[in-house]
C-alpha cells in the first residue's frame, strides 16, 4: 500500500537530513521531490498546490521547534499535513444511535459494493456485537443477490429475500420493517452499480435515498483505491446527487497509487470511513489519517498493530508462554504456535510495515515470499512430529528425523535444517526476553531469509543498518503490557 510514495518520500528528505536548520534554500529541492510524487501518484493539483504551501509555511515560520533535528521536524510538519487532508482523525458511524440503523451502499459497477455490504456486517458482528440485516437491491444484475446471500450464509449473517420485480426503494422500504419487526440493528442496502454519467440511475438511486430519509441513511460510496483521481471524480458526482456521508475505499491492499485517499476528503468535504486490506471477508478497517500518514512516511503503525494483536492473540496463553520463556523453556509446540499467531495477524510483509522504520529495510531485502515458504515447510514438519517429540526436541535422533522426514515429504536434511534454526531461535530467548521487559518490541523470526539481522533471525541486515546500543541486553524485571506477553511481536 502507497510503496511507490513511500519510497519517493525517503528520497526526497535526504536532501535535508543533516542540516543544521530550515531555510529556504535547502527544503527547496525537497518540497519540489514531494511535489512531483504527489502529482504522479494522482493527487488532485490543488490539493498538491495547498499541501506544499501549508507545509512550507509551517517550515519556515516560527512552528519549527528550535533545538529539534531540522530534518525530523519537517518530516513532523509533512506527516501533520498529510493527516490533515485526509481528515485529522477517524470519524466512526454509530450505528447504534438508531433501531433499526441503515447503510445504502452505493458505487460504479465492479468496485466492490457487495463484498463490502458482507464485510461491514462482519465488521459489526465482531466488533461491535450489532445484527445485521444485508439487503439485495441490485434489479439490474440478479446474480448480486445470489453473490450477498451465499456471502450471508458463510458468515452465518441474516439477509432479506428481496423481490428484485420491485423498484429498490420498495425493496429498501420493506426490509426496513421486517428488520424493525426481527429485531436487527443495522440494514444493510446493497444497490446496483451505476455510471455516474447515467441521470436515469442516478435520479433512481436518489429516489431510493429519500425514501430511507426518515431512518437517517448512512450513504456510502464503494470506491476503487487503484483509481486514483477517477474515485474523487465519481465520488463529487454522487454527493451532489445522494448526499454521501461517508467513502469507502477497496482494494487498499493493491499497489494503489494513493490519490484517492490524499484527495477526496479536500475536495468533496466526504469523510473516508473505512478501507479494504484484503479479499478475505474480515480485511476491514476503520479508516485512520494519522495512522495512514505514518505508513505513508515509514513512522510505521504500532496503534493498528497492537489492535490486531488484541483480536488474534489469546492473552492467557500468551501469558502462559511467557513464563515457560522465563524459566527458559521454549519448545517445539510453542514455536508452531507463534507462527500461527504470525499468520493470523496477516501477511509478514503487511506486520512489519506497521514497525517504525522496517519500510525502508524491507525495499532492500525485497521479496518476503522465501520466508513465507518456509514457515508453511517447517509447519508440515512439525505437524509430523509426535507431541513429545514436540514438546522435547532432544528425542530426534536420527531414526526419529527419518520417520519425521517420510511423514512431511520431506528430506532429511530439511528436518536437520529445520532443528538446527530451532535452536538458534532458543538461544535468542534470553535478549528477547531481556526486550519485552523493558516494553521494546522485540525480534521476530523470519526464517528463510538468511541470518545476521540484529533482534530479527533468520534475516540479513542491509548495508548501513545499526544496531541501537544497548539491543538484546537483558533489562531488570517490568511490568508486561498490552496483549504481547510471550509472542515474537
Amino acid at each position: 500500500m502507497f510503496d511507490t510514495l513511500s519510497d519517493k518520500f525517503a528520497d526526497a528528505f535526504k536532501s535535508i537530513q543533516g542540516k543544521g536548520k530550515i531555510s529556504d534554500d535547502n527544503i527547496e529541492t525537497t518540497l519540489k521531490e514531494v511535489r512531483t510524487a504527489l502529482l504522479e501518484a494522482d493527487v488532485n493539483f490543488k490539493v498538491v498546490k495547498n499541501f506544499i504551501a501549508n507545509v512550507k509555511e509551517k517550515a519556515l515560520g516560527e512552528k519549527v521547534i528550535r533545538g529539534v533535528n531540522p530534518g525530523e521536524q519537517f518530516i513532523k510538519i509533512v506527516h501533520d499535513e498529510l493527516a490533515a487532508v485526509m481528515g485529522d482523525a477517524n470519524e466512526e458511524i454509530d450505528f447504534s444511535k438508531n433501531k433499526p440503523s441503515v447503510a445504502l451502499i452505493v458505487g460504479l459497477n465492479g468496485q466492490g459494493k457487495t463484498t463490502f455490504s458482507g464485510k461491514l456486517s462482519l465488521f459489526l458482528k465482531s466488533k461491535k456485537s450489532l445484527r445485521s440485516l444485508l439487503v439485495p437491491a441490485d434489479t439490474f444484475r440478479p446474480a448480486a443477490k445470489e453473490q450477498l446471500i451465499t456471502l450471508a450464509k458463510s458468515m452465518d449473517m441474516d439477509w432479506f429475500d428481496s423481490d428484485l420485480s420491485m423498484h429498490p426503494k420498495d425493496i429498501a422500504l420493506a426490509a426496513m420493517a421486517f428488520a424493525k419487526e426481527n429485531g436487527h440493528d443495522v440494514v444493510i442496502v446493497d444497490t446496483a452499480g451505476r455510471l455516474h454519467v447515467d441521470d436515469e440511475l442516478m435520479g433512481q438511486i436518489k429516489e431510493v435515498r429519500e425514501s430511507l430519509e426518515q431512518f437517517s441513511p448512512e450513504v456510502l460510496l464503494v470506491a476503487d483505491a487503484m483509481t486514483g483521481q477517477e474515485a474523487v471524480n465519481v465520488a463529487k458526482v454522487f454527493h451532489e446527487t445522494v448526499k454521501l456521508t461517508g467513502v469507502v475505499l477497496s482494494k487498499m491492499d493493491s499497489d494503489a497509487k494513493g490519490g484517492a485517499a490524499l484527495s477526496i476528503r479536500h475536495v468533496t468535504g466526504v469523510p473516508i470511513r473505512y478501507i479494504s486490506t484484503g479479499e478475505k471477508m474480515k480485511d476491514l478497517e476503520l479508516f485512520h489519517p494519522d495512522r495512514l500518514a505514518k505508513r505513508i512516511l515509514d513512522m510505521g503503525d504500532v496503534l493498528s498493530l497492537v489492535e490486531k494483536a488484541e483480536e488474534v492473540i489469546d492473552e492467557k496463553e500468551a501469558e502462559n508462554m511467557m513464563k515457560k520463556m522465563e524459566k527458559g523453556k521454549f519448545s517445539v509446540d510453542d514455536f508452531m504456535k507463534q507462527m500461527d499467531m504470525m499468520s493470523n495477524l496477516g501477511p509478514m510483509e503487511n506486520i512489519l510495515k506497521m514497525i517504525p522504520g522496517m519500510g525502508g529495510m524491507l525495499r532492500q531485502l525485497g521479496d518476503l515470499s522465501p520466508a513465507q515458504d518456509e514457515m508453511t515447510k517447517m509447519k508440515v514438519i512439525i505437524s509430523s512430529m509426535t507431541k513429545k517429540e514436540r514438546d522435547d526436541y532432544k528425542l530426534l535422533n536420527p531414526s526419529r528425523m527419518e520417520r519425521i522426514a517420510r511423514g512431511s515429504g520431506k528430506k532429511m536434511a530439511d528436518v536437520k535444517d529445520f532443528i538446527a534454526k530451532f535452536k538458534q531461535m532458543e538461544k535468542m530467548m534470553g535478549g528477547m526476553m531481556g526486550m519485552m521487559k523493558g516494553g521494546g518490541m522485540p525480534g521476530m523470526g523470519l526464517p528463510g531469509m538468511g541470518g545476521g539481522m540484529p533482534g530479527m533471525p533468520g534475516m540479513d541486515a542491509p548495508p548501513g543498518f545499526r544496531q541501537q546500543p544497548g539491543a538484546g541486553k537483558k533489562k531488570k524485571k517490568g511490568k508486561k503490557k498490552g496483549p504481547w506477553g510471550g509472542s515474537f511481536f
